[in-house]
C-alpha cells in the first residue's frame, strides 16, 4: 500500500516535518484546505489555526499518517 500524501502531495516524512513547525503547519493547512475547495475549513484554519489545530495536526500526522481534516465531508 502506498503512503498517503498530504501537504501538496508530498511524502509522509516531508509532511511530518512541515507539521512539526507551527507556522508552516498553519500556512500549509490553510493553503491545503482552500486548494481542496473547502473554503470554510480554510477560513476556520486562518482564525483558529493556532495551537489547538496545530497539536491536532501533529497528533494525527504521527498516529494516522494524515493531517487533521476539519469539516471533511
Amino acid at each position: 500500500m502506498a503512503a498517503k500524501k498530504d501537504y501538496f502531495g508530498l511524502d509522509y516524512i516531508i509532511s511530518l516535518i512541515l507539521a512539526i513547525i507551527p507556522f508552516t503547519a498553519w500556512l500549509c493547512g490553510v493553503i491545503t484546505r482552500i486548494s481542496e475547495g473547502k473554503i470554510v475549513a480554510g477560513i476556520i484554519r486562518i482564525f483558529l489555526g493556532g495551537w489547538i489545530l496545530w497539536v491536532l495536526d501533529l497528533i494525527c500526522m504521527i498516529t494516522k499518517k494524515e493531517i487533521f481534516r476539519l469539516l471533511d465531508m
